[in-house]
């Protein structure tokens, strides 16, 4: 009986260098995960949130609450623009940040984006540590999280590098990333 080979494996993509950029809902651990691969790789880490702070001279939470949503794309579209110069680093971005298409192909043309993916239970267990995310203000972090994962994951996706982020260290996710980056 003849039996039909396996299916070819994805190849996994090739990083040249370009910026890594994290991507992923919020909780999925971009920016703790993004520090400790640069220090990895001995590159700079950038978190674009702090550097749209720094460009509008207040908080994320302050830009939602005087301007609303699509100014925060706006400037969030600008600051990674700037950010994708080519220079090699790690970059860490916020969780809307690759559904913006104009973000998204920057990044996709530019970087090398990594989809640090996580179930909706474990980020909803994670981001209620703390109330600094707009969009879970009031709202029940799981519900948002599921609507979020269900809308946004099929642009995440197009991502060449998916990575799992689960309940475990950090670092495990930082070694399965430098494994597909042939950096371990």
């Amino acid at each position: 009986m003849l039996q039909s080979p396996a299916p070819p494996q994805p190849e996994t993509p090739k990083w040249n260098g370009q910026p890594i950029v994290l991507v992923g809902l919020m909780g999925a651990g971009k920016s703790t995960v993004g520090r400790r691969l640069a220090t990895r790789l001995g590159l700079p880490f950038v978190d674009a949130d702090t550097e749209i702070e720094a460009a509008a001279g207040m908080s994320i939470p302050d830009i939602f609450e005087r301007f609303g949503e699509p100014y925060f794309r706006d400037g969030e579209r600008r600051v990674i623009a700037r950010l994708m110069n080519g220079e090699k680093r790690v970059i860490a971005t916020g969780g809307g940040a690759f559904i913006d298409p104009d973000t998204r192909a920057a990044i996709l043309a530019r970087g090398f984006a990594v989809w640090l993916d996580a179930k909706p239970s474990v980020l909803a267990d994670r981001v209620s540590r703390r109330d600094t995310r707009p969009l879970l203000r009031g709202r029940d972090p799981l519900a948002v999280l599921e609507d979020l994962a269900r809308v946004r994951n099929p642009f995440y996706a197009l991502a060449p590098l998916r990575v799992s982020s689960q309940r475990a260290p950090h670092d495990a996710t930082v070694n399965t990333i430098l494994k597909a980056l042939g950096q371990l």
